[in-house]
């Protein structure tokens, strides 16, 4: 497959549990600034990125933010323009109820959290929103940010419920390790079970987790796209759910195999896994469903971000909600955007 623009081709964006989010190089960089000032532009150009400036000359600051050098998320970190997180919602939390249980599709012990809207006693009768962690996150780390989005934004129709992914990229993997069997023939059976309405879903997701949930839509629009798992050999489909509608936040979407490997070796098996799972080939998939994309500014995955928005709106002749937005690929961003994107999903979900 042709090689998109490059979202890692000046900044690779290497998750890595330890960072939160951040690049390996932001790492040193936090060190080194911890405790200090915000520093200023000269700071950034001499200490932080090691460009000499000569005067009356075009300065490096310019060359870094344009993209010409590499560098531009580490400036954007140290010069503030990632942002912060946004304070702590007023109102009551989400009743939180987490399960374990062995996930036979991921061979192996699952954590499943449910958020119920404050004052109910039962999850019965609620909708539901997928929300999707990202790379070397898990299901608590994920309901830690959805609690308080859902009291920012008064979310009270729908539960939201975030599961172990692992680091599979939220498809099934050469290992038999397979997210996606987990959710529609485990998780999804066990909300039906407690009432929840789960036919019509929404899904939300954030770095890993914002391509797992563009994915999985896809898929859910388009069984054909589902592994085996879920098309077993008598063609028998189960029980899929119809999304109703998806927000991607920072969605890491790479341009090609090799880009996915430079960053996030475990991301993909190999080429022809990266093809079968390319939400690019099977965006018209998500042609009928509404369709949220933010992503920030600064962040190293915004090149595809971009184009992705540009190719659904070309798709479906309107633009689709969110945007480019100041920020970078972090929880500050993260935290600042769910509640819009709970409120998106929330107004295309059956009343």
């Amino acid at each position: 497959m042709p090689a998109r623009n490059s979202a890692s081709r000046n900044d690779p964006a290497r998750e890595d549990p330890a960072l939160n989010g951040t690049t390996r190089a932001d790492r040193k960089d936090d060190r080194t600034t911890r405790g200090r000032g915000r520093p200023g532009r000269r700071a950034v150009l001499l200490g932080g990125l090691g460009i000499v400036v000569a005067g009356g000359v075009a300065t490096g600051y310019e060359l870094v933010q344009d993209g010409t050098l590499p560098g531009k998320y580490t400036l954007a970190r140290l010069t503030g323009a990632c942002g912060s997180p946004p304070p702590r919602p007023h109102g009551s939390p989400p009743v939180r109820r987490a399960i374990s249980f062995y996930s036979s599709f991921r061979r192996r012990q699952v954590t499943m959290v449910t958020l119920i809207p404050p004052g109910l006693r039962t999850a019965d009768g609620l909708r539901v929103v997928l929300a999707l962690h990202g790379a070397g996150a898990d299901a608590q780390r994920m309901a830690d940010q959805v609690g308080p989005a859902m009291t920012a934004d008064g979310i009270r129709g729908f539960a939201a419920v975030t599961v172990d992914g692992g680091d599979t990229y939220w498809h099934d993997r050469a290992d038999g390790d397979d997210p996606v069997g987990m959710v529609v023939r485990e998780v999804l059976p066990r909300l039906a079970a407690q009432g929840m309405h789960t036919s019509q879903i929404g899904l939300t997701g954030e770095s890993m987790g914002g391509y797992g949930a563009l994915l999985l839509a896809e898929q859910f629009s388009r069984p054909a796209l589902l592994p085996r798992s879920v098309t077993p050999a008598t063609g028998r489909l189960a029980a899929l759910p119809r999304p109703v509608a998806v927000a991607a936040l920072s969605p890491a979407i790479f341009a090609s195999y090799a880009d996915a490997r430079a960053a996030n070796r475990a991301a993909f098996d190999d080429q022809a896994d990266f093809d079968r799972n390319d939400i690019f080939a099977s965006l018209t998939a998500l042609r009928t469903v509404p369709t949220l994309v933010s992503c920030g500014a600064d962040d190293p995955f915004e090149p595809e971000a971009a184009l992705l928005r540009a190719r659904l709106t070309s798709l479906t002749g309107r633009e689709p909600q969110g945007g480019i937005l100041s920020g970078c690929h972090d929880n500050a961003f993260w935290e600042r955007n769910l509640p819009a994107s709970l409120r998106f999903i929330g107004e295309h979900l059956p009343g």
